[in-house]
C-alpha cells in the first residue's frame, strides 16, 4: 500500500515522462519580500535579442529590469513585479511592432509559480 500525498511534487520540473526534449520559455515569479515579487523569462532561443526585449518589457509594463548571467539556464530577463501573462501575451503577438516573425506558440511556453 503507497501513500499518495506524500509524493514530492516539483511544480518546476518538467514531465519526466517525454522522450523529446522540448525547447520551452519559463515565466516564473519569485517572491522577495513582503508584497514584492520577480518575474523571470528564461530558455529564449538566440533569435531573441534579451536587451531588446528588456528594453521593451520595461517600456510597456512601467518597470524596472535587468539581464541576469547564470551558467546552467544562460541569459535571464528579471522584471519587478508580477506580469507574468503580460510576458506571454506579449511573446505570442503576431503584431509587426511586437515580435513579428518572431512569435512564440503558447504550447512553447510554462508559467509557473503560484
Amino acid at each position: 500500500m503507497s501513500i499518495e500525498n506524500l509524493k514530492v511534487n516539483d511544480p518546476f520540473a518538467d514531465d519526466v515522462g517525454d522522450t523529446q526534449p522540448k525547447n520551452y520559455v519559463h515565466i516564473r515569479i519569485q517572491q522577495r519580500n513582503g508584497r514584492k515579487t520577480l518575474t523571470t523569462v528564461q530558455g529564449l532561443s538566440k533569435d531573441y535579442s534579451p536587451k531588446a526585449l528588456l528594453k521593451a518589457f520595461k517600456k510597456e509594463y512601467a518597470c524596472n529590469g535587468t539581464i541576469i548571467q547564470d551558467k546552467d539556464m544562460g541569459e535571464v530577463i528579471q522584471l519587478q513585479g508580477d506580469h507574468r501573462t503580460k510576458v506571454m501575451d506579449f511573446l505570442t503577438d503576431k503584431d509587426k511592432d511586437k515580435m513579428g516573425k518572431y512569435a512564440l506558440a503558447k504550447e512553447n511556453i510554462k508559467i509557473h509559480g503560484f
